[in-house]
């Protein structure tokens, strides 16, 4: 029988053992695993331009040790093709805090964005992390032949859910910020993230489907706070995930508002669309003075709203300034949706007038086309604020009666004079020298 006094020295001894062998590392020179510091990790992984695999372990850690064959096989399989790692948490606690590892194994694939690398969550079988490996190889390739490597999902989230591309996300760096956000005249929505923070991870897939459907109105950049941290200083940022809209045209870093919308794609594409709406200017009102400038209003809208004006005899210039005045309350109030308006007096483009049917109940006279569909619709109520308001608030809503455009294409349109902004005037009447008619005279059969 042990006396009590050895028997606590044997655990003493026992723990001691446990505690000094801990921080061995599980893989050795001869492996096909790199051994990865905080001293090399930036220069062999994040600058490198090839995919790493990452294990970041602990040796005490039961599942590590029984990862170890698993991964070294994945390692020896994916040699020369794809880089295997790997890094002791207990001597680098830095370094796995820095990529937000909780627990042990945490498995990330360093690809087409070394800023954000994937987290793997697929079963611990070396042919599962080698299919893995080569997933995110192929995603790389497919980056670099199409021209979309400069880009990247937020929040270190390998999660491409939804019809969202991570290609529409812009990674944005203490370096480039000036020149891509504030030197743009293009409105920005940036997000603030950290790699290990759970809610960046959760908005990733939303954040990259919205910078899709935002595409050509607001663009979507993400700025790794943890390596960034010049501009998480200089914005404020003390929590992540942190969101910050910065308007079209000219700005400064004062020229940053906060999002306070909601973290779905639906949430974040309203809330950049309402902000995009109150930047851009009302749309012109413009005549319809040649067929190129109804290309340029109205080929690449959605909709276009031609209005045919009384002849300036019929309606002097105070009555037709009224009427654009209408019409420019209506462009405002209907910015949003990005519509192209046009104008033209009676008469002037009779060919459209046909077409298009306008005309059979006078002047003033409205019908909004759809240049894709070649369908239109006629105002039917009064050419007022209201009436107008009525049709076009419908039109908007999907309702109204439609009709397709004659012979489905518009009419060849007629070069006219723009409108000088006066009244008009009659022609001047040619006098008539009737000195040499003799009025007496009658013809005789």
């Amino acid at each position: 029988m042990i006396p009590r006094a050895a028997e606590r020295l044997l655990v003493v001894v026992g723990l001691l053992l446990f505690v000094t062998g801990s921080s061995q590392a599980l893989y050795s020179s001869s492996d096909d695993v790199v051994a990865l510091t905080t001293a090399n990790f930036d220069r062999t992984v994040v600058k490198s331009d090839e995919v790493w695999v990452v294990e970041f372990y602990a040796p005490f850690c039961g599942h590590c040790r029984n990862l170890v064959p698993e991964y070294k096989k994945a390692a020896t399989a994916l040699k020369g093709v794809i880089k295997v790692g790997g890094v002791n948490c207990e001597e680098e606690q830095g370094l796995c805090g820095q990529h937000g590892v909780r627990g042990y194994p945490t498995i990330k694939i360093f690809g087409a964005n070394k800023r954000s690398p994937v987290d793997y969550n697929g079963q611990r079988t070396a042919k599962d992390i080698a299919e893995a490996a080569l997933a995110e190889a192929k995603k790389k390739i497919k980056n670099v032949l199409g021209g979309g490597g400069g880009s990247s999902s937020s929040g270190g989230s390998g999660s491409n859910s939804g019809s969202g591309s991570k290609d529409d996300v812009i990674e944005l760096t203490d370096a480039n910020f000036d020149k891509l956000v504030l030197q743009s005249e293009e409105p920005w929505l940036v997000e603030f993230y950290a790699p290990w923070c759970g809610h960046c991870k959760n908005l990733a897939p939303h954040w990259a489907r919205a910078a899709t459907e935002l595409k050509g109105k607001v663009k979507l950049g993400a700025l790794d706070a943890t390596v960034h941290q010049q501009k998480m200083s200089e914005y404020g940022v003390q929590g992540f995930p942190t969101i910050k809209y910065f308007p079209a045209g000219t700005k400064d870093r004062n020229s940053a508002e906060d999002y306070n919308g909601g973290r779905t794609s639906s949430d974040i594409v309203n809330w950049a669309q309402d902000k995009y709406t109150e930047d851009i200017p009302s749309p012109e009102i413009v005549q319809l003075t040649s067929e190129q400038v109804a290309r340029d209003t109205c080929e690449k809208k959605p909709l276009c709203v031609v209005s045919v004006l009384p002849h300036i005899l019929d309606c002097n210039a105070d009555c037709r300034n009224g009427y654009l005045k209408i019409l420019q309350e209506m462009g405002d109030k209907y910015k949003k949706k990005e519509w192209g308006w046009l104008w033209t007096e009676g008469g002037a483009q009779l060919d459209l007038e046909s077409t298009l049917d306008i005309g059979g109940f006078g002047y003033p006279a409205m019908a909004v086309v759809n240049l894709k569909k070649m369908k239109y619709s006629l105002l039917r109520g009064s050419f007022s604020k209201d009436g107008i308001n009525e049709f076009l608030r419908d039109l908007s809503f999907g309702r109204g009666h439609t009709a397709p455009v004659k012979g489905a294409e518009l009419p060849k349109i007629h070069t006219v004079e723009p409108w000088d902004g006066k009244d008009g005037q009659l022609p001047v009447e040619e006098d008539i020298d009737l000195s040499d008619v003799d009025l007496d005279e009658k013809d005789e059969l």
